[in-house]
């Protein structure tokens, strides 16, 4: 008998909770490639990229309701090169908008493959510069995770084992719950559990509370998620790359350790270059979680790269 036919039986099945919307906007600037097809946008490159990663959820019902189709990480909702909600001199790059699935309980909420996917439908398209990574993450679909249960993502941690000690860079992170006041509740217990992970592609640093200036407002409505932003933690350490692999690595974790902490609504999470000294006011050319320009001013470092990418 075919397993599509076998009845549903108590149990069976993981109780998970609903999926939700996952968003990310990309900041800094996008050099074009000149041979780039204006005709293959953002979406389009997006749902390809997806597609032959075998990321992309293309499961339905037939008309007898019957499943079919393969099942995935995400199902596409949008993408684009600019959005008219976008903060004016933000520099935004490229966003991208899913709906994921609520993940298997020793899973997390897949934000590094979303970012890989992100990083080479901008590939594509042309150089990219970023300055800044800004995540909408539905922590309401990872449910009640056990305080401490393994965080998933640290199963990975030594794909960023072998890297340039000269990589390191430090990074800004904002953690934002809109409304909903519980992650400033949390901040102290969230940069415990961070500092206490095994783990070194994050070095925790210190924390303290969002202000005004920490807030690049995001490129879609308050209604879409919580907001507007305003309840919040800036946390200050070091990635072991600037890279939207160690970006969405720090986001899963993030998400995972909120989740435990008992945050039940959707998070605002931007992950930027720290700003240097004498550059908390000059805007633009600051990387920092408020509004981020085309690319810091400075050359890189030895060592430093000026392009959040692989």
């Amino acid at each position: 008998m075919p397993v599509r036919d076998v009845p549903a039986e108590p149990g069976a099945l993981e109780d998970r909770p609903p999926g939700g919307t996952m968003f990310a906007a990309c900041y800094g600037r996008l050099v074009r490639h000149p041979w780039h097809d204006p005709e293959h946008d953002a979406y389009q490159l997006f749902h390809q990229r997806s597609l032959a990663m075998g990321w992309l959820d293309e499961a339905s019902a037939d008309q007898a309701g019957l499943p079919y189709g393969a099942t995935g990480l995400w199902a596409m909702n949008d993408a684009g090169w600019d959005h008219p909600l976008a903060a004016p001199g933000a520099g935004l790059i490229a966003w991208f908008q899913v709906e994921v699935r609520a993940p298997a309980g020793d899973r997390p909420l897949p934000v590094q493959p979303f970012l890989r996917c992100a990083a080479d439908t901008m590939a594509r398209a042309g150089t990219p510069h970023l300055t800044a990574v800004q995540l909408l993450l539905p922590v309401q679909c990872l449910g009640g995770r056990p305080p401490r249960a393994p965080v998933p993502s640290l199963r990975t941690v030594h794909w960023f084992a072998d890297l340039d000690p000269g990589a390191r860079t430090a990074v800004e992170v904002g953690v934002d719950g809109g409304r909903d006041p519980v992650i400033p509740e949390v901040a102290e217990r969230l940069a415990e559990r961070l500092a206490e992970l095994d783990q070194d592609v994050f070095a925790y640093r210190s924390h303290r509370a969002g202000g005004p200036d920490d807030r690049l407002p995001p490129p879609f409505h308050d209604a879409f998620w919580n907001g507007p932003p305003g309840n919040g933690v800036v946390l200050h350490g070091e990635l072991a790359e600037w890279s939207c692999d160690a970006a969405g690595w720090l986001a899963e974790v993030i998400a995972d350790t909120a989740a435990r902490l008992g945050v039940r609504s959707p998070l605002l999470l931007t992950v930027a270059r720290e700003r240097r000294r004498g550059q908390a006011d000059r805007g633009a050319d600051a990387p920092r979680t408020g509004p981020a320009g085309p690319e810091p001013r400075n050359p890189p470092q030895n060592g430093d790269r000026a392009d959040l990418t692989a």
